[in-house]
Formats: structure tokens, sequence, C-alpha cells
């Protein structure tokens, strides 16, 4: 009876595919899908997340795939989903990263649907933190909706996601629309320019949507929704006293604020963290234990259910698309021969590994921050398109998502979610 052998890997080489087993698949995006996969070595699972090059190409999201390479190597914290891995073959970009396999809190809300205000105030607390943080890395995620927040086995929250995220000018507002239009604020809908703050929106959209299963501005055509975004009240069911405190009430109100100036969370000067810490429906949180993951999360998921849509291993098993394979790169290609978007990813999506790469900004001039922050009650300060020389990622409105799929924006960019 024959037999077959892989070759031996030889982990003292660059980190590629080879060190890995590929397990199931977990999500599916525009460009290629999440698995399991564990490396041979050391034994530990990560989340795969592969990114076939020529449809990259097609649809011109090399630049955001770039930037994501780029933006996620810079950042490692106990409540973002983090780069441990990054390598190319012929075909594909892998990212390879933080395991997350207790679902994202889209398919959490859709499948439990309800969720307790002491579950959402822990999620709160803890995506908060991670906030903060990159917002210190002078990092803006700009799509934070339930979708793009992941649990762990354990129950705790982490933002995942970063394909429109940038790093924010250190002198001017930004201009270019990116992120999911129903939670994007109003300075960026009303095209006013806008920095960090539009993320503390976002996250209250998200709290206001785990609360009460709706979100508070919508409309069936963008320019209703923009609309809405800009001039519709603030209104909460008329059931809210039911579902939460009026401490909540006030912390959501608090987010939603259309002046930028006045928002929870934007004060100048970094000042703004201690607002979040001191308000009311915070005020019980223990944030050195919460930040060591030592606090015990309310909701812990249900391990022994997939807590993601299983539809994503069939499309192999049934011979949908080309399953994933492990390959050997040609030997030194030459770059003057490549079509210039292929040599981009090639010089520019570059090797990275956790245990041996130190991680390095790559924040333009890496140049003090001055930050922003502009009263929407005033045209006054004339605003002009970003030059921070970040790569400048594609506009990405996307509708609602559906009910437990990662693939989550509904236009030409939608890209990939993290495993759920």
């Amino acid at each position: 009876m024959g037999c077959c052998f892989s070759e031996p890997v030889d982990f003292d080489s660059e980190v590629n595919l080879f060190h890995f087993d590929l397990h199931r698949a977990v999500g599916k995006g525009a460009f290629g899908k999440v698995r399991v996969v564990e490396h041979k070595r050391s034994k530990k699972l990560y989340a795969l997340k592969y990114i076939d090059k020529a449809r990259c190409i097609k649809q011109k999201a090399v630049a955001n795939i770039i930037q994501e390479r780029r933006l996620l190597e810079e950042i490692d914290h106990p409540f973002i989903v983090n780069l441990r891995y990054a390598f190319q073959d012929d075909e594909n970009c892998f990212f390879v990263l933080d395991l997350m396999l207790g679902g994202d809190l889209r398919f959490h809300l859709e499948s439990r649907g309800y969720l307790s205000e002491n579950v959402v105030q822990f999620w709160a607390a803890e995506l908060a933190s991670a906030l903060v943080y990159l917002h210190k890395q002078r990092i803006i995620h700009r799509d934070l909706k339930p979708d793009n927040i992941v649990l762990d086995a354990k129950g705790h929250a982490h933002i995942t996601d970063f394909n429109v995220a940038i790093h924010y000018s250190e002198r001017r507002l930004h201009t270019s629309v990116a992120g999911s239009m129903a939670y994007m604020a109003p300075e960026v809908v009303g095209r006013k320019g806008y920095t960090w703050c539009v993320d503390w929106w976002s996250f209250g959209i998200t709290i206001y949507e785990l609360l009460f299963r709706r979100r508070p501005f919508d409309g069936r055509t963008s320019e209703k929704m923009t609309n809405s975004i800009l001039k519709d009240p603030l209104r909460f069911p008329d059931d809210a006293h039911k579902k939460c405190s009026s401490n909540c009430v006030k912390f959501v109100q608090a987010l939603l604020e259309r002046n930028v100036s006045q928002r929870l969370g934007c004060r100048p000067h970094g000042q703004g963290f201690q607002d979040i810490q001191n308000h009311a429906w915070l005020q019980g949180v223990d944030w050195e234990v919460l930040d060591i993951k030592e606090a015990q999360p309310p909701f812990v998921p249900d391990m022994k259910k997939a807590n993601f849509d299983v539809t994503h291993e069939l499309d192999e098993f049934l011979m949908v698309e080309k399953p994933l394979t492990h390959s050997k790169r040609k030997a030194n290609p030459d770059l003057a021969k490549m079509k210039p978007e292929v040599r981009q990813l090639e010089e520019q999506f570059t090797v990275y590994d956790f245990m041996s790469t130190k991680r390095r900004s790559y924040y333009p001039h890496n140049e003090p921050i001055t930050t922003v922050v502009r009263n929407l009650d005033s045209d006054q300060i004339p605003v002009v398109q970003s030059i921070s020389n970040t790569l400048v990622p594609t506009t990405t409105m996307g509708d609602r998502s559906q009910a437990g799929s990662p693939a989550l924006d509904t236009t030409w960019h939608q890209h990939m979610s993290m495993p759920l």
C-alpha cells in the first residue's frame, strides 16, 4: 500500500501557507474567504483571510488591501482582531488573524432577537477602549457596526475589518465617503469634512441598534437616509424604558450629537475618553480589569453551535468555487515584467510575522497631531481634501447586511469579514 508524505516545512524560512494546516471555511467576501487554520509548529488556531489578487485588481481594490495590511501591522489591542502573519503567493494575499469563533454581533442580534442592557453595556466598554486606542494610533475605523464586531469564545468583543480604515490627517479634515451609510456621521454624509469623531457616532448607532433592533436614522434611498441622518430628531422606541435605563438613553443621546464639539468622546487633546469613563452609564466599569480581559462577560456564546453561516463550506464541497490549496511561488519573479498592480502588491504587501517582526507605524511623516473639531452649526472653516499621503480607500457605501452573513457591503467594493 503506497503512502504520500508532504515535504518537511522549513519554519526558519519566511512564513508562508505551508506553515499552516487548512481547516473549515467560516466567512466569505468579494475577493476570497476566511477559514480556520492551525500553525503546524505552535498548534495555535488562527483565522486565515485570503484575497484573490486577480479579483482584487479587477475591482481596483489594490490600494485598500495594502492600506489594510499596513494599518493592521500598527495595531495590537485586546479588543481588536490583531494581525499575526501576512504573506502572499502567486494567486492570493493572506492575512492570518486572531481567531474569533463566538459570532459577530449581527448574528447574535438576529438569532437572539433581544440583547439585554448589561450585555450591551459590557461590549460598549470594551469597544470604547478599542476605539480610544485606534484614535491614539491616528486611525479612524470608519465602518463600525454590529457586523464588524466579533466575539471570542468567552464573549469578549473585538473590532474587525479595517478595509476602509485610514490614518486621519494631522492638519486637514477628510472628505472621502467610506463605510456603511446607515452608520455614517452627519459630517460624512453632509460632506462637511470629518476626523476621528465619526467613529463615536457609529458607536452610538451600533449601541442603539443592539438595544432596539432598529436604527434611529434610516431611509429606503441614499437621499432619504442622508436627509434622516442630517435632520431627523433622535427618537427612542415607546418601550425604551423597559429595555434600558435612563442613563443608557443619555449615553446614546450624547454619542448621537450632530454638533461634533459636543459629541461624547470628542473633546480635543485626548480628553474625550474621560467623559466616556465618567458617564453615569459606565461608572461601574473597572477599566483596569476590563483591559486585561479579567472582567467576566455577561454573555458567553454557545460554542456547541456554529456562530456563523455554515453555507461557506458548502461552496467548496459542491465545487462552486476553487478550493484553497498550498502552492509554491514561482522562483525569482521579474518585477519589471509585471503589470503595475501586480508589482504594487508584490512590493507593498510585505511579509509580517508577529514572532519576529517588530510592529511599525506607516503614519505619514510621524508628525505630531493637531486634532480638528469643528462646529457643524458653522461653515466658516474651509475644508480641504486630506493630503495625509495615506492610500485613500474608495467609497464603500453599504446597505444593511443579511442576518448571519459576513459579506457585509452590497456594492462592488464588498469585502471580507472576519470569521464569526
